[in-house]
């Protein structure tokens, strides 16, 4: 990529005084007229880049600018470090090359704060293509179950991949609904990234699938046992619990209302008891009165 090379002849030139453009061709794998051509960019870009001819020549940058090493902070250029560490966690090969390139130029390595790992994670494979199809700017077709169980074909312009309330989700411009949805990794099926392009657009989201969360909410009062402890810790944020002298907790949040809340509660067995809201509580109990129906 031109852009990545031009930005690592900066750099190179920012840490040498000469680099000769035979010297500049075998480090890209690439001939030296072209490394002339990136040297004719660059000047027009106005870096004062300069080439001289002679036993001792080569390409070169102004003294003055040489010395002027400023145009990243020690911190910058560990931001940016980090960041590309990130990418390359993720499975982003040329974010990796880069990282190591400009590790070289920095002096430096990137710390070791982050990692990633997809093992065990179902959807994988559907993230990575989605991250081609937005990097690519390539239009996706895929199978969708929405939260109320019906299956749909979409066409999707890939925006954003966000981890949001413990899942992963696409953000995207569906064309068959016109409008900017989010759409749950797990619910996805049968992806496929097609060669159709498209421009990104600018679009106010207004349907209420653009959202997760715009569904009824409702606050739940729970009453979890003290044998619970180790979910009550994973499930919920610490603000939300009080613990009781019988070593109890008392659970207050509030959630978007769905099937997937009364499954959650119903999760902790005999374990919890709904105290609040009413309607929540008559739920809880008809749903597992009809449970006990299946075994007698």
């Amino acid at each position: 990529m031109q852009s990545s090379r031009l930005f690592e002849i900066i750099y190179l030139l920012l840490n040498k005084k000469t680099i000769t453009a035979k010297e500049l061709a075998e480090r890209f794998s690439v001939s030296t007229r072209t490394i002339y051509r990136d040297v004719d960019v660059l000047s027009f870009a106005g870096i004062p880049i300069y080439t001289e001819k002679g036993k001792n020549g080569g390409i070169s940058l102004l003294p003055e600018y040489v010395l002027n090493k400023s145009i990243l902070s020690e911190g910058e250029q560990t931001e940016i470090l980090s960041a590309l560490k990130g990418l390359s966690l993720i499975g982003d090969s040329e974010a990796g090359q880069v990282l190591r390139r400009l590790s070289e130029i920095f002096n430096k390595t990137a710390a070791n704060w982050l990692d990633v790992n997809f093992s065990g994670y179902d959807c994988e494979d559907v993230f990575r293509n989605f991250k081609t199809a937005i990097l690519e700017r390539r239009i996706t077709q895929f199978d969708y179950f929405s939260s109320y169980s019906e299956l749909t074909h979409r066409q999707v312009e890939p925006i954003q991949l966000l981890f949001m309330s413990r899942a992963w989700y696409l953000k995207g411009f569906c064309l068959d609904k016109q409008d900017e949805r989010l759409f749950k990794l797990v619910r996805v099926s049968n992806l496929a990234v097609t060669d159709k392009t498209f421009i990104p657009r600018t679009v106010q989201p207004s349907s209420s699938e653009s959202k997760p969360d715009r569904r009824p909410s409702v606050t739940l009062h729970l009453s979890i046992a003290p044998e619970m402890a180790y979910r009550v810790y994973d499930e919920f944020c610490e603000d939300m619990v009080k613990r009781q002298p019988d070593g109890s907790f008392i659970v207050t949040v509030t959630w978007p209302e769905d099937n997937w809340v009364y499954g959650f509660i119903l999760s902790f067995g005999e374990h919890v008891t709904v105290l609040e809201p009413p309607h929540i509580k008559e739920i809880i109990k008809s749903k597992a009165q009809k449970i006990i129906s299946k075994y007698t």
